[in-house]
């Protein structure tokens, strides 16, 4: 057994009972972990719920999104944005706090993944059939920390097995070990999980077996761009996702008809979503104790949120978020990924790109003498706007500044989008919040079938089949016309496939949806887009970036035997 250093080790705070088939996975605070406390009912039912609450620090903070969203070929740095990461500064070190932290937090929970599996067969008094898939369940969630830990870091610490106490050495196991791992602990899962997230008795955020193949299928795929490749995985990523997808109507699974209905606030376990995380809106158990937006808060709502109460006419509302707008959106992403908005509807459905006014007061006045072409109702002096009206609209495309200035609106043409302001993701927006500074209680979309489609699509174009891929894209795509483009329009051939192609594609079904980064790195393409289309990266960008560093924090925290590794070049 690989020993793991001390800095990797920490206590947490395990979950209460559950309460309801129907009802949402919902954790409460109940005790620190000890080996004993795995071995009752009781025990090992909270600490699953703990296992499953670990991935609030993952899916919902800033730090796995800042390290899978900012400084990709998607978005760049926002006015408020970590200018270290989303540029490649040479300020970005293994010291930075969101590399450490998401490290800190798999590893975490992956312990507590480790006591549920080893301490299972010494429970007494439990239904061996409950036992068996929460197990599953455990080993489902333990992948996923280590796939994580994989994609970012490559050859990682590997621990098998529970460790109650820490210990001050520490090794990294080769890659090729953890991906196997994984897929060992996959494939456990899959036999032993229920089909799907509608069948009976499954909790929304609970793993089943239709999200493990999910995932198994992405951990396939990604090896096989990674020196730890196997011939056969491309193969293996293709079968897997495309028995799922082969499956999935039998399980009350398959792509919903409107891509806009996806990610619609209230409607997060349809029937395309494989996977969630759980938020809740029990606020006392939702992440910070203060729910001001930090530790396991969901802060996806604000975190693309751009300055718009600065703007004539707007201030902060509950509707548009609290503006923490770490990112915009690239040129390439607005301008050339998204330039087809006839058959295509995913941009409408994805960025927010008009504004209403809120602010009676902050309304502006035409200037006298007006300018040419203003409406003929226009009077200097006299406000612009009203309450209700558009304050702020981007169309999409270059205006003359004289038909700018005659605009009663304010008009933001794509030359002149700010890292104050941009067109801005909306498939995270919350209106249920408690107030307008709060974080979000929607739960979060982690595994949808449509990447599966795309996954599928992936394999089969890297595995020389580009003709099996066909079918997978044009589903995914005709969808995308609904409800007014025409769906013939939007299918392809096999000779439009290419890596480019589905990456391009993959941007705009998932754009936003924390898998950028890993998606240019599994390809071999993030040095290459992040140059063309990153404006703030392209200058700084290496192949040191490839890979996260190793936090500092576990460096100096392996005080005994041999030192811990660092990255190349970092």
């Amino acid at each position: 057994m690989k020993k793991i250093g001390i800095y990797i080790i920490a206590f947490l705070f395990v979950t209460g009972l559950l309460s309801g088939c129907k009802k949402k996975l919902v954790e409460e605070p109940h005790s620190i972990l000890t080996p004993d406390f795995f071995t009752t009912p009781q025990g090992f039912d909270a600490g699953l719920n703990a296992a499953y609450a670990g991935n609030r620090w993952i899916w919902g903070p800033q730090d796995y999104y800042t390290l899978s969203v900012a400084g990709t070929d998607e978005f760049q740095r926002g006015v408020d944005g970590n200018a270290d990461l989303n540029s490649y500064s040479s300020n970005y070190t293994p010291s930075n706090g969101n590399v450490t932290n998401v490290w800190k937090y798999c590893y975490t929970y992956i312990n507590t993944c480790n006591g549920l599996v080893d301490n299972a067969p010494n429970i007494a008094g439990m239904d061996e059939a409950l036992k068996k898939r929460m197990v599953g369940e455990a080993r489902f969630l333990r992948a996923n920390y280590y796939f994580i830990l994989v994609q970012f870091w490559g050859d990682v610490t590997l621990n098998k097995n529970f460790q109650s106490t820490p210990t001050t050495s520490a090794t990294r196991a080769p890659m090729a070990e953890v991906y196997d791992f994984i897929i060992e602990d996959l494939t456990a899962a899959i036999a032993s999980l229920p089909p799907g997230p509608l069948s009976a008795g499954v909790q929304p955020g609970r793993a089943t077996a239709a999200a493990a193949q999910h995932l198994l299928a992405k951990v396939y795929l990604t090896r096989a761009g990674s020196s730890a490749k196997k011939a056969d995985d491309y193969k293996n990523a293709y079968t897997t996702a495309s028995t799922l997808i082969s499956n999935s109507a039998s399980i009350g699974l398959g792509l919903l008809q409107d891509f806009g209905k996806v990610f619609a606030e209230g409607n997060e376990a349809n029937a395309e979503v494989l996977w969630s995380i759980q938020h809740t809106s029990n606020l006392a158990y939702n992440g910070s104790p203060k729910q001001d937006n930090r530790d396991a808060d969901n802060l996806l709502c604000h975190l693309w949120a751009p300055q718009y109460e600065n703007q004539p006419g707007m201030q902060r509302s509950l509707l548009y978020g609290r503006p923490y707008i770490r990112v915009i959106p690239t040129h390439w992403l607005t301008d050339t990924v998204f330039a087809e908005r006839v058959n295509d509807t995913r941009y409408v459905k994805s960025f927010q790109v008009a504004w209403i006014c809120n602010a009676l007061k902050l309304i502006p006045n035409w200037p006298d003498p007006l300018p040419p072409g203003a409406p003929a109702n226009a009077q200097p002096g006299k406000p612009k706007f009203g309450i209700g009206d558009t304050a702020i609209f981007m169309p999409g495309y270059e205006m003359p500044d004289a038909q700018v200035k005659a605009t009663p609106y304010q008009v933001i043409p794509p030359s002149k989008y700010a890292p104050t302001l941009a067109p801005t993701l909306i498939k995270y927006f919350d209106t249920k919040r408690s107030d307008m500074n709060a974080p979000s209680i929607r739960p979060i979309i982690v595994y949808r079938l449509a990447d599966t489609y795309l996954i599928a699509a992936e394999a089969a174009i890297m595995d020389g089949r580009p003709a099996d891929a066909v079918p997978f894209v044009n589903a995914v795509r005709r969808r995308a016309a609904y409800p007014t483009g025409n769906p013939s329009a939007m299918e392809i051939t096999a000779a439009d496939l290419s890596i480019d192609f589905i990456l391009d594609e993959r941007a705009r079904e998932l754009c936003g949806e924390l898998t950028r980064w890993q998606d240019l790195v599994r390809t071999g393409q993030l040095l290459k887009r992040l140059r063309l289309h990153n404006t703030d990266a392209q200058k700084n960008v290496q192949e040191k970036h490839k890979l996260r560093p190793i936090p500092q924090a576990q460096i100096d925290a392996t005080t005994t035997g041999t030192p811990y590794p660092q990255n190349p070049l970092w």
